[in-house]
């Protein structure tokens, strides 16, 4: 064990400071350097075996939704009204993903990571595909989440919103009020602009907007993901992803409605 092996070293470094020495028995200079660097060197591990465990209960008690795990894709068949929405691709291009994120969750947070680079590379760079982002932070466990929102939202009035979005998730355990204060200097920000619209609640109006559309579309958890073709202010959903997925679900979900945009499917 861990502990069990700290308890030896300081042991044995102890023994090696306050102890007589003996003839032949001495401990050199050298030898006390490398235990130090040792015990230095397990208290190390031990903090970062501790942040392993606290990554693995953030992402038990992160919500579910549902009993069993979703299934990547799922037709349906509804509306979904577009806000004032950051978005990144062509305007006009001919499928709509929307994504109801938290950034706090840490679901959301691996999807951003390992996923959402390659749909960005296939199909919102190529025209295909338009990519929108809605907030729906899970207040009841993720405190800081409504606030980050808000400060990514804030950093869209200077045209830094996908910055601020890419620094938010990269640094999960960093969203309190100092924290986005120094974020938005990060990604070069206008500070006396941005503490105005956050410190004034600004976008506080919007993110309840995008949490009340979302409930009303069944989010229950984040990321959840509505893919559609465009209906004038609205998304004609054809495919949901519930939950981060790898790239494959959204391709499939994709292609699908690259393939049949106006194709009548079937409500589930």
């Amino acid at each position: 064990m861990i502990t069990t092996r700290i308890f030896l070293a300081v042991v044995f470094v102890v023994s090696a400071l306050f102890l007589p020495a003996h003839p032949g028995s001495a401990q050199s200079g050298d030898e006390l350097k490398a235990l130090r660097q040792e015990l230095e060197a397990i208290k190390e591990g031990q903090k970062k075996l501790h942040k392993d465990v606290q990554d693995i209960k953030t992402l038990l008690q992160a919500p579910r939704m549902g009993g069993a795990p979703p299934a990547p894709s799922q037709p349906v068949n509804m509306m979904l009204a577009l806000d004032d929405d950051p978005m990144k691709g062509d305007k006009n291009a001919k499928v709509i993903l929307v994504e109801f994120t938290d950034f706090q969750c840490p679901f959301c947070a691996r999807h951003v990571r390992d996923t959402m680079p390659k749909i960005d590379t296939e199909y919102v760079k190529t025209g295909k595909l338009r990519y929108v982002t809605r907030e729906f932070p899970l207040e009841s466990i993720h405190p800081l989440a409504f606030k980050a929102a808000e400060a990514a939202l804030c950093a869209g009035e200077q045209g830094k919103y996908w910055e601020m979005h890419a620094r938010l998730f990269a640094n999960q355990r960093a969203l309190a009020a100092a924290d986005l204060a120094s974020h938005a200097q990060a990604v070069g920000l206008d500070p006396a602009k941005f503490s105005q619209c956050l410190e004034g609640g600004t976008k506080v109006a919007k993110v309840r907007r995008d949490l009340a559309d979302g409930a009303k579309a069944g989010v229950t958890g984040t990321p959840a993901f509505f893919i559609g073709v465009p209906d004038g202010a609205n998304v004609k959903v054809g495919r949901t992803i519930r939950g981060a997925h790898p790239y494959a679900s959204f391709k499939e979900a994709i292609d699908a409605v690259l393939a049949a945009p106006n194709a009548p499917v079937e409500q589930k």
